[in-house]
């Protein structure tokens, strides 16, 4: 397995971070993990992430409130869906009754 750079595992981690139903933007996480002007370089990590469900680059959007880029299976509708479906409040019910 190639080993990581720095930099992407300070964003992977910030990504796991995000909670269920939320979103944040790649500049906040880039400013999370001061490095506030590398917010592009936080997308290029996002469309390496091997493992896209388990680790959650879909809740990771544009300041613009575009949806950007998903390198998980099925683009960016696939995207689009996971963040309708974690939107709903009885399947935040769900998963959190299953999880905690």
């Amino acid at each position: 397995m190639k080993a990581r750079s720095h930099f992407k595992n300070l964003v992977f981690k910030k990504i796991e971070q995000i909670e269920y139903g939320k979103t944040k933007t790649y500049k906040e996480i880039a400013e999370e993990i001061g490095k506030p002007k590398s917010y592009r370089a936080v997308a290029n990590a996002c469309a390496k992430n091997p493992i896209p469900i388990i680790r959650p680059c879909h809740r990771v959007i544009c300041s613009n409130g575009s949806i950007g880029g998903y390198s998980g299976p099925g683009g960016t509708k696939f995207k689009k869906l996971l963040l309708k479906l974690e939107s709903f409040k009885l399947l935040k019910f769900i998963y959190f009754q299953r999880n905690y």
